[in-house]
């Protein structure tokens, strides 16, 4: 089996980065290359000041500070990196297609052709071609085709490794992985060589048992799969909150009782005002659009339900605040608490905190915003992407605050959008003196003290929790 002393990766985003990054940490007689043609993002990369990463995950500027500049190298140039590697994985963005056919559900895959384009074009050594964005089954007999019609010679192996990252815990899953899976030409002795040798590069750091090989196809249904089913878990519980807030039930409770059941378990079975991320939605998305084009309209519509009931969930959150704000809430203001799609990232894609601000601001609400991790830049570009409003009103009804007590003051309502663990040890008391009476709180995530929130004089409202 030939041994990789040269990686190269395309992309440098939330899967590029740090999974070259450990890839690096853990085998330091490889030289790992991480490419993007966003200059800034590579300028972030390579910033002297580690807090300036383009991406906040814990651990991660560690592991970046151990492996940059040694084995691991940022950079723009393209080209060069992919004809000097011997891998080279493709981690491009893959969003949904916002035009044409399949638009709001297909996966856009023009990064990724763009990418076997410039593959073939500058290749002139065989190569191994790994796909780590999340892509819809059959991509790799794309991509083969695409680099295998160059008519150069040079020899190609497609193999299929999408990544099980979670935001928020992206290293650790790294560095204890419950299972990396590869997926390859198993039938042809090239294709098994190319599976070994990027399993040896996983088993530098994880048992043998863990790495998995498969066929291509599998390897790629299991990614919309596994996100299919957490996404379906998180839907399933926050629909029966709707309920329990109809009835005397707590949906903690219930949560709790049906967890304990080995055969369920525990995980993925906290209730909130709904899923976000940039893959949950988008893969069940892709799913659905894959079972339609293939006349499997129930399975479809099946799958479809569980991005409805999310939606549904925000919706009704939003909702929620308007009738206790009693039935209206124009030039009140509303503070959000959080803005990232969940805690211990920076990461906003398709979080619920602009949809539920969207909604309340179509009722003219001012939304006022702290978040520990997120630019208001960023907060304006989510609320700009959803062209519901022009951006000058997005700028009059939305602002972001550096200070939560500062975002807290003189509020009609605190809503809690992410579960980050500094809000619970705020000072309550000093945020109920200084808003407006009734002070009402909305948990999104069910993370404060209910019962030491209503001593100090709070209204408190929580998911799935009879009020």
């Amino acid at each position: 089996m030939k041994k990789i002393t040269n990686i190269c990766c395309i992309g440098a985003g939330y899967v590029g980065g740090p999974t070259m990054a450990v890839i690096a940490q853990k085998c330091p007689e490889i030289t790992v290359n991480v490419v993007d043609i966003n200059e800034q993002r590579i300028r972030d990369w390579n910033d002297s000041d580690l807090d300036k990463l383009p991406i906040y995950e814990p651990g991660l500027k560690e592991v970046v500070l151990e492996a940059r500049g040694r084995n691991l190298f940022f950079s723009t140039n393209v080209e060069k990196s992919i004809d000097e590697a011997e891998i080279v994985f493709i981690s491009v963005n893959t969003p949904t297609k916002t035009y044409g056919k399949g638009k709001g559900m297909a996966a856009d895959l023009k990064f990724v052709e763009l990418c076997a384009r410039q593959i073939a074009k500058v290749s002139k050594n065989d190569k191994i071609v790994v796909e780590k964005s999340t892509l819809p089954v059959r991509t790799a007999e794309a991509v083969r085709s695409i680099l295998d019609n160059t008519g150069n010679g040079v020899k190609f192996q497609i193999l299929s490794n999408p990544e099980f990252l979670a935001e928020g815990t992206a290293v650790d899953d790294l560095h204890n992985a419950d299972r990396v899976l590869i997926g390859g030409e198993q039938s042809t002795e090239e294709g098994q060589e190319a599976m070994d040798a990027l399993t040896d590069i996983y088993a530098h750091w994880l048992p043998k048992e863990r790495i998995l090989q498969t066929n291509v196809w599998s390897s790629e249904l299991s990614k919309l799969t596994a996100n299919a089913f957490l996404a379906q878990r998180i839907s399933s519980i926050n629909s029966l909150s709707a309920l329990c807030e109809e009835t005397e039930a707590n949906i903690e409770e219930v949560a709790r009782a049906i967890g304990s059941d080995t055969r369920i378990g525990a995980k993925f079975l906290k209730t909130s005002v709904g899923f976000g991320g940039s893959c949950f939605q988008k893969d069940i998305l892709n799913l659905v659009y894959i079972c339609r084009s293939m006349g499997l309209q129930e399975v479809a519509d099946y799958w479809e339900q569980v991005i409805l009931m999310n939606d549904y969930q925000k919706r009704r959150f939003a909702d929620n605040i308007i009738k206790t704000l009693y039935n209206t809430v124009s030039d009140k203001k509303i503070t959000f608490l959080g803005w990232a799609f969940k805690k211990d990232t920076n990461d906003t894609r398709e979080t619920a905190a602009m949809y539920v601000a969207d909604h309340l601001m179509n009722d003219l609400a001012r939304i006022e915003v702290y978040d520990p991790k997120v630019s208001s830049k960023q907060m304006f570009a989510d609320m700009n992407y959803l062209n519901s409003r022009s951006e000058t009103e997005n700028e009059k009804q939305l602002k972001a605050h550096s200070d939560p007590y500062e975002a807290c003051k003189n509020a009609h309502a605190i809503a809690v959008l992410t579960e980050w663990d500094e809000f619970i040890d705020y000072d309550w008391q000093k945020i109920y003196d200084n808003m407006m009476k009734p002070a009402f709180v909305f948990d999104g995530r069910n993370i404060l003290d209910r019962e030491r929130l209503e001593k100090i004089g709070f209204k408190y409202y929580g998911i799935g929790i009879n009020s």
